[in-house]
């Protein structure tokens, strides 16, 4: 699964990254809480191009009579993406990467208290996760909406989570957005064992409200 994120890497550099044209409406960076429905910088790919946009994160689809009319979808499972509505014309016509710098992933002590993790590539190089977007039109404000991709896990990301987002390297993107021609569903697997760092962060990351550097910090012993 992926729930929260962060994103500390400058937009131009994550342009320049991608060779893809900024919009001018990019969300503002450092961010250390990214949470469902926020805006989330997006790289799309089609005739003009590859573009960095923004998108929120919470995938709408088209038949949704408003952005609440049904759960909020911020993952896509790879097990069944092809096959479910909201999300099987998008896989196969609209996918797009998703940069983060690391994200947070919770456990739970024997008193049920959720205890946060945060995973990092071990190089510290960006993080690139498989998305899918849709474009919903129904309201007043019509919106770009993004859902990430989630896979089974690793052994190693099991002991956090049974789930982890779908990583993919730069040999992958062009792939993925479909300007290869090849299939993209063998890029949905877990991580090689041994890419991600982790370690415990103070719960103050369980609030939605809270932001800054401090709480991607390792908790003190």
């Amino acid at each position: 699964m992926c729930g929260r994120m962060t994103m500390t890497h400058p937009n131009d550099a994550m342009a320049r990254l991608f060779e893809a044209a900024p919009s001018n409406d990019l969300p503002p960076v450092p961010r250390y809480n990214i949470c469902p429905t926020h805006p989330v910088a997006v790289v799309t790919a089609g005739q003009g191009g590859r573009r960095l946009r923004p998108m929120r994160w919470g995938f709408v689809p088209q038949w949704y009579k408003t952005p609440t009319d049904g759960p909020l979808l911020i993952n896509a499972r790879a097990e069944t993406i092809a096959e479910k509505p909201a999300f099987r014309a998008a896989v196969r016509a609209r996918r797009c990467l998703v940069p983060a710098t690391g994200f947070y992933e919770w456990t739970k002590d024997d008193a049920g208290n959720r205890l946060p993790w945060y995973f990092v590539p071990k190089d510290r190089a960006p993080l690139v996760f498989a998305g899918i977007w849709q474009d919903w039109t129904k309201g007043d404000q019509p919106m770009t909406t993004v859902a990430i991709v989630t896979t089974g896990a690793s052994d190693w990301m099991s002991a956090t989570h049974h789930r982890e987002p779908v990583r993919l390297a730069p040999t992958d993107w062009a792939r993925w957005l479909g300007e290869t021609g090849e299939k993209a569903a063998p890029l949905m697997q877990p991580a090689p064992e041994g890419y991600y760092d982790r370690w415990r962060v103070d719960a103050r990351v369980n609030s939605n409200r809270a932001e800054g550097a401090v709480l991607v910090e390792p908790l003190a012993a």
